[in-house]
Order: structure tokens, then sequence, then C-alpha cells
């Protein structure tokens, strides 16, 4: 019952405030530019703040009815939540370094080894369970920051991030059901929830731009609740899509980039307004210009595939989940 309640309280909230959250930010000149429609349309930015205030607030309604675990990981996630945003929020104003945001989205994993809200004993693949006592919490905040930072490269497109990252979640809260992790499912749920009500301003053609502030939040926050969940591997195997993106832009740029960075864009705008491939080897590889080398897509188009591999992923994940499972 709390889980239901929480995943209406995360689309309920995150609803209602992405109307008068996006004429603010309008009206203050936050905007960026659609660059892949006709005319480069200005759209409110910064929107993805609407995820971290519903994640407070649906942390903050659960916990007084919490046992003393589940408050600890609603705390966490909601630590975990606002570092994240305000290091995008900084970064979407002025603009850090492509070595530095990494750093510092480090930091989001405190509140987690603070509160001791992990197990240092993970179920791998072909192992089982493992000790990792001293080696795992070391691995937590790199496991935040490679999430976050993965989410976030995949925004590019209208719906992108919002589409893909609900099938996440959707697969992690079926995860977190099946091992009877309960605390940690209604968090689930709630993030789902709110990605799902901000994918309808998001999805194409979007009326509001996420930004980094709800990308960093969104990628830190999964990456949270793998971790308190316990199921770390499996959700690695649901985001396999957003981690092949993120490494093929690392490798053909030579390490660490932004996309802001980058002199060509992997894909241009046709006349007729799909996109297509850029054939210049000085662009980065992405999963976008992966999809386009059969030729030519709408932006719809490429959202769709890139949720249908994320669909694929997450069935993957569901295998992944029945192979670590004790026999």
């Amino acid at each position: 019952m709390a889980a239901i309640a929480l995943f209406a309280l995360g689309f309920l909230s995150t609803g209602a405030l992405l109307p008068p959250l996006s004429r603010f930010l309008r009206d203050r000149g936050i905007v960026g530019e659609d660059v892949h429609k006709p005319g480069r349309p200005p759209l409110p930015e910064m929107c993805g703040s609407a995820i971290p205030i519903s994640i407070a607030i649906c942390a903050l309604a659960l916990i007084p009815f919490s046992d003393p675990g589940a408050a600890a990981q609603a705390l966490a996630l909601l630590g975990t939540a606002l570092i994240s945003a305000l290091i995008g929020a900084r970064d979407d104003l002025r603009p850090m370094g492509p070595r530095l945001k990494p750093l510092l989205l480090a930091l989001a994993g405190i509140p987690i080894l603070a509160l001791r809200a992990y197990s240092p004993y993970p179920s791998l693949p072909f192992i089982g369970k493992t000790r990792m006592t001293l080696v795992y919490p070391l691995a937590i905040p790199l496991g935040i920051s490679v999430t976050a930072n993965a989410v976030n490269m995949m925004d590019v497109f209208n719906g992108s991030m919002t589409g893909t990252c609900s099938i996440i979640l959707a697969t992690m809260a079926l995860l977190l059901s099946l091992s009877g992790k309960w605390d940690s499912l209604p968090l689930a749920l709630a993030l789902l929830g709110s990605l799902l009500a901000l994918h309808r301003f998001n999805r194409y053609p979007a009326k509001v731009f996420i930004g980094d502030v709800g990308d960093l939040c969104a990628g830190a926050s999964i990456g949270a609740l793998a971790i308190m969940g316990g199921i770390e591997v499996p959700t690695a195997v649901a985001m396999m899509p957003h981690i092949m993106n993120a490494f093929y832009g690392l490798s053909s740029m030579g390490g660490l980039y932004e996309r802001r960075q980058a002199r060509k864009r992997p894909v241009r705008l046709e006349a007729d307004g799909r996109l297509a491939a850029t054939a210049d080897a000085g662009a980065p590889i992405t999963l976008a210009r992966v999809i386009l080398a059969s030729g030519p897509m709408g932006e719809g188009e490429i959202v769709k595939a890139m949720m249908a591999l994320t669909a694929i992923s997450s069935g993957l994940a569901l295998l992944t989940f029945a192979a670590l499972i004790p026999r």
C-alpha cells in the first residue's frame, strides 16, 4: 500500500510542479535551444528540478511511517538526490569541467555510507554472494558517479532520458518485489512516478528541458536504489544502453568530455526535419549515431529505438537476477 501511495505522490507532485516551474524558468530567461528541430525553438531549461523536490516530498512523507531501516534508506536517497541535484544545477548555470563534475558526484554517495544503507555482500554471476566489507564502501561513490553521468549522457533527445529510465525503474521495482526488498520498493516507485510525470512534458515534441539538475539526480538516485536494494548487477545490465552510449563517447573522444565541448555534433538535422548520422570522423560516437547508421530517422523514432534497446536490456536484467538466485 505504501508503495502505491508513493508512486502516486511522486507522479502527482511532479505533475503539479512542472507548469509553474517551467513558467518561472522561462520568465527568467533560463531556456535552451532544441537543436534537433527546425528553427531551434527555445524551451525552459532545468525543469528536472522537479525530481529532487518530488523525492524530498515522498521521502519525508514515508519516514514517519517507517521502521529505522526504511527511514535510513529514505534519508540516504534524499541526501544523494539533493547533492547530485545541486551539482547539476551548478553545472547548468555555470558549466564545470568534464573532470570536476564526476569527482563532485562521488560526494553524492556519502549519505549512503553515513547511514550504512547498504550491504557489503553483493551477489555476482557465477560466484554467488561475496564478502566485500572493505572494497564495497569505496566503490559506492564511484558507482553513484558512473550512473549519474551515464544517465546525463543519454539525455540528448526529447524523452530519451525519461523514457529509458522509466523502463529501468519499472524493472528495478519488479526486482525489488521479487527479492522482498520492501524498504527500497516504495522509493523506486516514487522516482518512477516522478519520471513518468516528467516524461509527459519532455517527450517528443518536448515542452520542457530537464537539465543536468534532473539528469544527474535521476542517475544518482537509480544508482543509490540499486545499492540499497542489493540489485547492483541486474541494474547494471538494465542500464547497458546507457553504459554503451557513455563508453562509445568516451572512447571516441579519448577521455572525459562535455557535450557542449564537442566541436562536431554526432547527428545533423536534415532539410526534411529528420536526423542523420554525421560523417565527420571528429564527432563523438554515440548510441544515437550508431542507430542512425542505417539512415535518417525522426527524433521520436530514435527515442523509440533507445527505449526498445532498454526494454531488451531490462529483460536480460531479469534473466540475470534469476541466475543469481541460490539453487
